[in-house]
């Protein structure tokens, strides 16, 4: 009997905490890889630092571009089902 209740799945369908902490962790991780790669041309262009400031940058933008587009996309879906309620 119990094991029916964790199977069961949540009638809300929207970003949980975890999805948002996810968030967090993918616009890290992109900043982090993104300074890596960065370093990574500096050492084989001989550059001192140009690509590891614009590599986090980059990194940096599309992170919070993909989640700008991730929570603008939940607070539609949140906002259509608040609609469809009343």
């Amino acid at each position: 009997m119990d094991d029916e209740k964790r199977t069961q799945t949540s009638p809300k369908q929207g970003l949980s905490g975890a999805d948002f902490a996810g968030l967090g962790l993918q616009f890290a991780f992109a900043i982090v890889a993104f300074l890596f790669v960065g370093q990574w041309i500096d050492k084989r262009v001989g550059t001192d630092g140009i690509f590891t400031i614009a590599g986090v940058f980059v990194g940096a933008g599309g992170a919070f571009y993909s989640m700008y587009r991730k929570v603008s996309a939940a607070q539609k879906k949140d906002d259509e089902e608040r609609k469809a309620r009343r």
